[in-house]
Protein backbone atom coordinates (compact mmCIF):
# COMPACT_ATOMS: atom_id res chain seq x y z
CA UNK A 1 0.00 0.00 0.00
CA UNK A 2 1.48 3.23 -1.06
CA UNK A 3 1.46 6.63 0.55
CA UNK A 4 -1.30 7.88 -1.72
CA UNK A 5 -3.69 5.25 -0.56
CA UNK A 6 -2.92 6.06 3.03
CA UNK A 7 -3.72 9.71 2.42
CA UNK A 8 -6.97 8.73 0.79
CA UNK A 9 -7.85 6.57 3.70
CA UNK A 10 -7.02 9.40 6.16
CA UNK A 11 -8.97 11.83 4.12
CA UNK A 12 -11.97 9.51 4.05
CA UNK A 13 -11.64 8.92 7.79
CA UNK A 14 -11.60 12.71 8.42
CA UNK A 15 -14.53 13.22 6.11
CA UNK A 16 -16.36 10.36 7.76
CA UNK A 17 -15.65 11.84 11.22
CA UNK A 18 -16.74 15.27 10.01
CA UNK A 19 -19.88 13.78 8.54
CA UNK A 20 -20.52 11.91 11.77
CA UNK A 21 -20.13 15.13 13.77
CA UNK A 22 -22.46 16.97 11.43
CA UNK A 23 -24.92 14.13 11.59
CA UNK A 24 -24.68 14.14 15.37
CA UNK A 25 -25.19 17.90 15.42
CA UNK A 26 -28.16 17.54 13.12
CA UNK A 27 -29.53 14.79 15.28
CA UNK A 28 -29.04 16.93 18.38
CA UNK A 29 -30.66 19.92 16.69
CA UNK A 30 -33.50 17.74 15.52
CA UNK A 31 -33.84 16.32 19.00
CA UNK A 32 -33.93 19.83 20.42
CA UNK A 33 -36.52 20.83 17.84
CA UNK A 34 -38.55 17.76 18.64
CA UNK A 35 -38.35 18.54 22.33
CA UNK A 36 -39.39 22.12 21.64
CA UNK A 37 -42.23 20.96 19.43
CA UNK A 38 -43.25 18.44 22.09
CA UNK A 39 -43.25 21.16 24.76
CA UNK A 40 -45.26 23.45 22.51
CA UNK A 41 -47.62 20.56 21.76
CA UNK A 42 -47.98 19.89 25.46
CA UNK A 43 -48.68 23.60 26.01
CA UNK A 44 -51.23 23.54 23.25
CA UNK A 45 -52.81 20.44 24.70
CA UNK A 46 -52.91 21.95 28.18
CA UNK A 47 -54.39 25.18 26.75
CA UNK A 48 -56.92 23.18 24.76
CA UNK A 49 -57.75 21.20 27.91
CA UNK A 50 -58.14 24.38 29.90
CA UNK A 51 -60.23 25.93 27.15
CA UNK A 52 -62.35 22.80 26.95
CA UNK A 53 -62.70 22.73 30.73
CA UNK A 54 -63.66 26.41 30.82
CA UNK A 55 -66.05 25.90 27.92
CA UNK A 56 -67.52 22.89 29.69
CA UNK A 57 -67.91 24.81 32.94
CA UNK A 58 -69.40 27.81 31.16
CA UNK A 59 -71.72 25.55 29.18
CA UNK A 60 -72.81 23.80 32.36
CA UNK A 61 -73.31 27.14 34.11
CA UNK A 62 -75.34 28.44 31.20
CA UNK A 63 -77.36 25.24 31.20
CA UNK A 64 -77.90 25.45 34.96
CA UNK A 65 -78.86 29.14 34.72
CA UNK A 66 -81.18 28.42 31.81
CA UNK A 67 -82.65 25.48 33.68
CA UNK A 68 -83.07 27.63 36.79
CA UNK A 69 -84.73 30.40 34.79
CA UNK A 70 -86.98 27.91 33.04
CA UNK A 71 -87.77 26.21 36.34
CA UNK A 72 -88.53 29.53 38.03
CA UNK A 73 -90.70 30.58 35.09
CA UNK A 74 -92.56 27.28 35.20
CA UNK A 75 -92.88 27.55 38.96
CA UNK A 76 -94.20 31.12 38.66
CA UNK A 77 -96.63 29.99 35.99
CA UNK A 78 -97.83 27.15 38.21
CA UNK A 79 -98.13 29.52 41.19
CA UNK A 80 -99.99 32.09 39.09
CA UNK A 81 -102.27 29.38 37.76
CA UNK A 82 -102.81 28.10 41.29
CA UNK A 83 -103.51 31.61 42.60
CA UNK A 84 -105.89 32.22 39.71
CA UNK A 85 -107.65 28.96 40.51
CA UNK A 86 -107.83 29.87 44.21
CA UNK A 87 -109.16 33.35 43.34
CA UNK A 88 -111.77 31.86 41.04
CA UNK A 89 -112.74 29.39 43.74
CA UNK A 90 -113.00 32.18 46.33
CA UNK A 91 -115.05 34.28 43.92
CA UNK A 92 -117.31 31.32 43.21
CA UNK A 93 -117.73 30.68 46.94
CA UNK A 94 -118.48 34.36 47.54
CA UNK A 95 -120.98 34.36 44.70
CA UNK A 96 -122.55 31.20 46.08
CA UNK A 97 -122.80 32.74 49.53
CA UNK A 98 -124.30 35.86 47.98
CA UNK A 99 -126.85 33.79 46.08
CA UNK A 100 -127.67 31.83 49.21
CA UNK A 101 -128.04 35.04 51.23
CA UNK A 102 -130.17 36.58 48.49
CA UNK A 103 -132.35 33.47 48.37
CA UNK A 104 -132.69 33.43 52.16
CA UNK A 105 -133.52 37.14 52.09
CA UNK A 106 -136.06 36.54 49.33
CA UNK A 107 -137.68 33.76 51.34
CA UNK A 108 -137.78 35.94 54.47
CA UNK A 109 -139.20 38.82 52.47
CA UNK A 110 -141.78 36.56 50.89
CA UNK A 111 -142.76 35.13 54.28
CA UNK A 112 -142.89 38.57 55.89
CA UNK A 113 -144.97 39.92 53.01
CA UNK A 114 -147.33 36.96 53.35
CA UNK A 115 -147.69 37.58 57.09
CA UNK A 116 -148.35 41.27 56.44
CA UNK A 117 -150.96 40.37 53.83
CA UNK A 118 -152.64 38.18 56.45
CA UNK A 119 -152.88 41.21 58.72
CA UNK A 120 -154.50 43.13 55.87
CA UNK A 121 -156.95 40.29 55.21
CA UNK A 122 -157.85 40.11 58.90
CA UNK A 123 -158.19 43.92 59.07
CA UNK A 124 -155.81 44.18 62.02
CA UNK A 125 -155.20 47.89 61.69
CA UNK A 126 -152.96 48.51 64.68
CA UNK A 127 -150.72 45.53 63.89
CA UNK A 128 -150.50 46.78 60.31
CA UNK A 129 -149.35 50.23 61.36
CA UNK A 130 -146.88 48.91 63.96
CA UNK A 131 -145.25 46.34 61.68
CA UNK A 132 -145.12 48.40 58.48
CA UNK A 133 -141.87 50.32 59.30
CA UNK A 134 -140.06 46.99 59.42
CA UNK A 135 -141.85 45.62 56.35
CA UNK A 136 -141.14 48.78 54.35
CA UNK A 137 -137.37 48.08 54.63
CA UNK A 138 -137.76 44.78 52.77
CA UNK A 139 -137.05 44.38 49.06
CA UNK A 140 -140.71 44.48 48.07
CA UNK A 141 -141.97 44.61 44.53
CA UNK A 142 -143.49 47.88 43.34
CA UNK A 143 -146.98 46.36 43.45
CA UNK A 144 -146.53 44.95 46.95
CA UNK A 145 -145.24 48.27 48.26
CA UNK A 146 -148.12 50.20 46.69
CA UNK A 147 -150.73 47.77 48.08
CA UNK A 148 -149.16 47.78 51.55
CA UNK A 149 -148.87 51.57 51.67
CA UNK A 150 -152.51 51.94 50.67
CA UNK A 151 -153.54 49.43 53.35
CA UNK A 152 -151.51 51.26 56.01
CA UNK A 153 -152.90 54.66 55.01
CA UNK A 154 -156.40 53.30 55.04
CA UNK A 155 -155.84 51.78 58.49
CA UNK A 156 -154.42 55.07 59.79
CA UNK A 157 -157.44 56.96 58.47
CA UNK A 158 -159.88 54.49 59.94
CA UNK A 159 -158.18 54.35 63.36
CA UNK A 160 -157.83 58.12 63.40
CA UNK A 161 -161.51 58.55 62.61
CA UNK A 162 -162.55 55.99 65.24
CA UNK A 163 -160.37 57.68 67.88
CA UNK A 164 -161.80 61.08 66.86
CA UNK A 165 -165.36 59.83 67.24
CA UNK A 166 -164.53 58.32 70.63
CA UNK A 167 -162.93 61.60 71.67
CA UNK A 168 -166.06 63.55 70.68
CA UNK A 169 -168.20 61.18 72.70
CA UNK A 170 -165.96 61.68 75.73
CA UNK A 171 -166.11 65.47 75.24
CA UNK A 172 -169.92 65.37 75.17
CA UNK A 173 -169.98 63.43 78.43
CA UNK A 174 -167.32 65.61 80.04
CA UNK A 175 -164.74 62.84 80.40
CA UNK A 176 -161.89 65.14 79.62
CA UNK A 177 -158.98 62.81 80.34
CA UNK A 178 -160.34 60.03 78.10
CA UNK A 179 -161.24 62.66 75.51
CA UNK A 180 -157.76 64.16 75.27
CA UNK A 181 -156.19 60.68 75.08
CA UNK A 182 -158.48 59.55 72.25
CA UNK A 183 -158.04 62.82 70.36
CA UNK A 184 -154.27 62.64 70.67
CA UNK A 185 -154.42 59.09 69.31
CA UNK A 186 -156.48 60.35 66.41
CA UNK A 187 -153.90 63.00 65.53
CA UNK A 188 -151.01 60.58 66.03
CA UNK A 189 -152.56 58.13 63.61
CA UNK A 190 -153.24 60.78 60.97
CA UNK A 191 -152.37 64.42 61.53
CA UNK A 192 -153.45 65.55 58.07
CA UNK A 193 -156.80 63.76 57.77
CA UNK A 194 -159.91 65.68 56.78
CA UNK A 195 -161.16 65.55 60.39
CA UNK A 196 -157.78 66.54 61.92
CA UNK A 197 -158.70 70.26 62.38
CA UNK A 198 -161.90 69.28 64.23
CA UNK A 199 -159.89 66.75 66.28
CA UNK A 200 -157.38 69.46 67.24
CA UNK A 201 -160.20 71.80 68.25
CA UNK A 202 -161.83 69.07 70.33
CA UNK A 203 -158.46 68.30 71.95
CA UNK A 204 -158.08 71.95 72.91
CA UNK A 205 -161.55 71.82 74.52
CA UNK A 206 -160.58 68.71 76.46
CA UNK A 207 -157.37 70.36 77.65
CA UNK A 208 -159.36 73.39 78.76
CA UNK A 209 -161.68 71.06 80.63
CA UNK A 210 -158.62 69.61 82.38
CA UNK A 211 -157.43 73.12 83.29
CA UNK A 212 -154.50 72.94 80.88
CA UNK A 213 -155.29 76.05 78.87
CA UNK A 214 -151.62 76.88 78.32
CA UNK A 215 -151.24 73.66 76.34
CA UNK A 216 -154.37 74.38 74.34
CA UNK A 217 -153.46 77.97 73.38
CA UNK A 218 -150.63 77.10 70.86
CA UNK A 219 -152.96 74.64 69.11
CA UNK A 220 -155.73 77.21 68.93
CA UNK A 221 -153.39 79.91 67.64
CA UNK A 222 -152.40 77.65 64.76
CA UNK A 223 -156.01 76.69 64.03
CA UNK A 224 -157.23 80.25 64.16
CA UNK A 225 -154.56 81.52 61.79
CA UNK A 226 -154.17 78.75 59.21
CA UNK A 227 -156.53 75.84 59.42
CA UNK A 228 -157.25 73.49 56.52
CA UNK A 229 -160.91 73.74 57.51
CA UNK A 230 -162.11 77.37 57.49
CA UNK A 231 -165.24 76.45 59.44
CA UNK A 232 -163.01 75.57 62.39
CA UNK A 233 -161.15 78.88 62.37
CA UNK A 234 -163.92 80.98 64.00
CA UNK A 235 -164.54 78.34 66.68
CA UNK A 236 -160.84 78.05 67.37
CA UNK A 237 -160.52 81.84 67.65
CA UNK A 238 -163.43 82.03 70.09
CA UNK A 239 -162.09 79.13 72.18
CA UNK A 240 -158.68 80.81 72.17
CA UNK A 241 -160.22 83.93 73.67
CA UNK A 242 -161.95 81.82 76.33
CA UNK A 243 -158.65 80.12 77.26
CA UNK A 244 -156.95 83.54 77.49
CA UNK A 245 -159.74 84.71 79.77
CA UNK A 246 -159.28 81.58 81.91
CA UNK A 247 -155.61 82.39 82.46
CA UNK A 248 -156.50 86.09 82.97
CA UNK A 249 -154.68 87.29 79.86
CA UNK A 250 -157.28 90.03 79.49
CA UNK A 251 -155.59 92.14 76.85
CA UNK A 252 -154.80 89.11 74.72
CA UNK A 253 -158.39 87.93 75.05
CA UNK A 254 -159.80 91.34 74.00
CA UNK A 255 -157.40 91.47 71.03
CA UNK A 256 -158.47 87.98 69.99
CA UNK A 257 -162.18 88.89 70.21
CA UNK A 258 -161.67 92.07 68.17
CA UNK A 259 -159.78 90.03 65.57
CA UNK A 260 -162.70 87.61 65.51
CA UNK A 261 -165.19 90.38 64.71
CA UNK A 262 -162.98 91.63 61.86
CA UNK A 263 -162.31 88.27 60.34
CA UNK A 264 -165.61 86.45 60.85
CA UNK A 265 -168.42 88.99 60.71
CA UNK A 266 -170.87 86.40 59.40
CA UNK A 267 -170.11 83.73 62.02
CA UNK A 268 -172.91 82.30 64.16
CA UNK A 269 -170.75 83.15 67.21
CA UNK A 270 -170.66 86.89 66.53
CA UNK A 271 -173.26 87.78 69.19
CA UNK A 272 -171.49 85.70 71.84
CA UNK A 273 -168.18 87.32 70.92
CA UNK A 274 -169.63 90.86 71.16
CA UNK A 275 -171.19 90.09 74.52
CA UNK A 276 -167.92 88.64 75.89
CA UNK A 277 -165.89 91.54 74.50
CA UNK A 278 -168.27 94.07 76.08
CA UNK A 279 -168.08 92.25 79.40
CA UNK A 280 -164.28 92.23 79.32
CA UNK A 281 -164.06 95.88 78.38
CA UNK A 282 -166.41 96.78 81.20
CA UNK A 283 -164.56 94.79 83.87
CA UNK A 284 -160.94 94.98 82.66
Amino acid sequence: MDEYDLEEIKREIVESRSLTIKTNNLVNALSADLKSIAKRQQGYERQIFRNNAVAYVVTMLVMFVGLKVAWDARLDAIRAEGKNTVDKLAAAEAELRGLQAAEEQRLRTSQRATDFWELISQNKRRELIESYPEVSKLALTRTERAVFEQAVERSKNELSLLAYQQGLEHVRTGRWHEAQQSLRDSLNYKSDASHSPQATLALARALRGLGRQREAIPMLLTLSEASADREVMDQATYLLAECQVDIQAWNDAKATLRSFLRRFPASALVNDVRLKLATLQASH
